[in-house]
């Protein structure tokens, strides 16, 4: 059996370590090779039968692995420490079980914030009509980064429109994505607390 992961929080199961704000891309961290499909597999039923929404697993990593586990409420209710701290000793049961990564490890749980990433195909469908950035492995017309309008999905492909007009993104081809904050994100907000973080 692994290492299990290290944090402040001690509770049920291993401590975890709460990093409770919104955060897409780590520009200090490596990408390790593990699996994350693989662990999201393992804690997403549970997460969904406690009433959660898996956004995003991400383990990052520079002196000491990061398991970044992303969440929201499914009923749209804003997240506070006690979902964090419910969901943190949820997932530590299960990977102490399952154990997908060797070694210390420590772990993270946040909600995605207003300006969130865009993980999931039905992503692009559920925030049609907010503007995003997206970015392919591979460049498409020359370019490799885009900015517009989410007009949802076409297939495979996510529809966007900008300045130079309407594109369709092949979503295999999809890096990242996120959401960009405009004054309609922040009135869509307003209306659902559950896209804003509570600290």
């Amino acid at each position: 059996m692994g290492v299990r992961p290290s944090g402040s929080f001690r509770g049920v199961g291993p401590a975890a370590h709460f990093f409770f704000a919104p955060r897409c891309f780590g520009q200090d961290r490596i990408r390790l090779p593990i699996d994350t499909r693989q662990i999201a597999a393992i804690i997403e039923p549970s997460l969904d039968a406690m009433g959660y929404r898996l956004v995003r697993v991400a383990l990052l990593g520079a002196r000491r692995a990061t398991l970044q586990i992303m969440a929201e409420r499914r009923d749209e209710a804003a997240m506070s420490v006690a979902d964090c701290a419910e969901i943190s000793r949820s997932i530590s049961a299960l990977l102490d079980v399952a154990d997908p990564i060797a070694g210390a490890y420590m772990l993270e749980v946040s909600s995605p914030g207003i300006d969130r990433p865009l993980v999931r195909p039905e992503d692009y469908d559920r925030f049609a009509g907010f503007e995003a950035k997206i970015e392919l492995a591979q460049p498409l017309s020359g370019r490799k980064r885009f900015r517009g309008r989410l007009l949802g999905r076409a297939g495979d492909a996510v529809r966007l429109i900008g300045e130079a007009g309407e594109v369709s993104l092949p979503f295999a081809a999809i890096t990242r994505a996120k959401l960009v904050l405009t004054d309609d994100l922040l009135a869509l907000a307003s209306s659902k607390p559950g896209l804003v973080p509570t600290h």
